[in-house]
């Protein structure tokens, strides 16, 4: 197991057995607390329970070498993990909305909602407290390792926190204000559904562009044209094709050189080009560099 596996894997764990201790608890106080908010709160760190299981299965791929089925390595598991963790997390959001709407329709209506009791605050503030500090944790083992995967569930540690101020905010108003403001509860779910469902349409978007192969950005590619075109002896750059493959990017390239440079001049040129790409991209890229004859150019002696 590389070093990056190991950190993605370390991370997760982490989350992985804290989540599971908080979806307990908060299950717990919700349904001792009469709180819709908390429940809803719990199957949220449930959800994140089950992208934790689904980072660490990934992994099990994204860390293995290229091989004679995967020459390009197995870096699209890790874009796929992010993909679920994102549906995980819009399924959550929209079940915790869908929620809140029928109790706040119910409380309009007349129906008495019932009171939160206070376990459902006390379990809402550790909530906040535990789950930002695992995304600031997560997150910055996902940005050292370059994964989008671990850096997706980091963000989904954070909703979760989102999710827990929206429940105390909501909880501890009802309890605060008295049985008319019970419906303070539904209200907060609703509004945490909707912050839950936009980090995981955020999640979720990039990485289907990469599994359709989008290209890198335009700036990229005019960057990659000009690494090329620094070099004296190559002209006209062309055909430059882009696209990612997990944290690493695949790079295709056209290079046009003087008809009569000898093959080991010209091999030695793409060897700098894409050692300076490299440099840029990162040395895991995959490169590929064609050379093309310029018949109107000669080497200078």
């Amino acid at each position: 197991m590389n070093e990056r596996t190991s950190a993605a894997n370390r991370a997760t764990w982490i989350g992985f057995g804290s989540n599971l201790a908080l979806a307990t608890f908060k299950l717990f106080a919700g349904i001792i607390g009469h709180s819709g908010a908390m429940i809803a709160d719990a199957m949220h760190s449930l959800s994140d329970f089950a992208s934790d299981i689904v980072v660490l299965i990934g992994f099990r791929f994204v860390g293995k070498p290229a091989d004679k089925s995967h020459d390009y390595g197995h870096g699209k598991y890790e874009t796929l993990v992010t993909v679920v963790v994102g549906g995980i997390l819009l399924l959550v959001g929209v079940g915790i909305l869908w929620d809140g709407v029928v109790k706040i329709r119910l409380g309009l209506e007349g129906e008495l909602l019932a009171a939160p009791g206070g376990i459902a605050l006390v379990a809402a503030i550790i909530s906040v407290v535990v789950k930002e500090w695992l995304y600031r944790y997560t997150i910055t083992i996902g940005k050292k390792i370059n994964s989008k995967a671990v850096v997706a569930n980091a963000w989904h540690h954070r909703s979760d926190a989102l999710s827990s101020i929206g429940t105390v905010l909501g909880v501890g108003g009802a309890i605060v204000l008295g049985e008319k403001w019970h419906i303070l509860d539904p209200i907060a779910a609703v509004i945490v559904s909707i912050f839950i469902i936009k980090v995981a349409l955020d999640i979720s978007s990039g990485s289907i562009r990469e599994l359709t192969d989008e290209s890198l950005s335009d700036e990229a590619k005019q960057e990659i044209i000009q690494i090329a075109s620094a070099f004296s002896t190559v002209t006209d750059p062309h055909n430059l094709k882009t696209r990612r493959i997990g944290s690493d990017v695949a790079i295709d390239l056209h290079i046009r050189v003087a008809h009569d440079m000898c093959v080991a001049d010209a091999h030695d040129i793409t060897n700098k080009i894409e050692a300076e790409i490299r440099r840029r991209f990162g040395q895991s890229a995959f490169i590929s560099i064609h050379v093309e004859p310029n018949a109107n150019s000669e080497t200078n002696v």
